[in-house]
């Protein structure tokens, strides 16, 4: 596959660091490249077939720029893999439940069950949700 991974500025570093170090397993491309929440997203056109996403639900202010960046970079056959630990401490769990309820409103939601989870790394709070734009 051509990946792209994405974080904010500051993290491009630690990514190229993370590119190089895993480059023997690579057999497509890998580039890195700035996304911030909420911001333009044209360079990334058009849609990918997959976004991955790991641990993007923990902090209320990113909620709606998460979800604007998602609806901007989705296009019809866009699967989208959300993976999270349910974190039951603080505000996680009104976050967690706003997100859901934020994202139902342009996609539909399928939750993995945990008998389909890698039997190394399963666990009861990991989730992993397959999300599709609404038709």
């Amino acid at each position: 596959a051509n990946v792209t991974v994405t974080d904010l500025e500051e993290l491009q570093e630690l990514l190229m660091v993370n590119i190089e170090h895993n480059k023997h397993l690579v057999t497509g491309s890998v580039r890195a490249k700035v996304l911030k929440w909420g911001e333009d997203v044209t360079e990334f056109q058009p849609p990918p077939d997959y976004i991955l996403m790991a641990d993007c639900i923990y902090y209320e202010e990113s909620l709606e720029p998460l979800l604007k960046t998602l609806k901007d970079l989705t296009g019809p056959d866009t699967c989208v893999l959300c993976c999270y630990e349910q974190r039951t401490m603080g505000k996680n769990p009104e976050i967690e439940r706003k997100y859901f309820e934020l994202l139902q409103m342009d996609f539909e939601l399928e939750k993995i069950p945990l008998d389909k989870h890698d039997e190394e790394y399963r666990s009861e709070d990991i989730h992993i949700v397959n999300i599709h734009r609404k038709q």
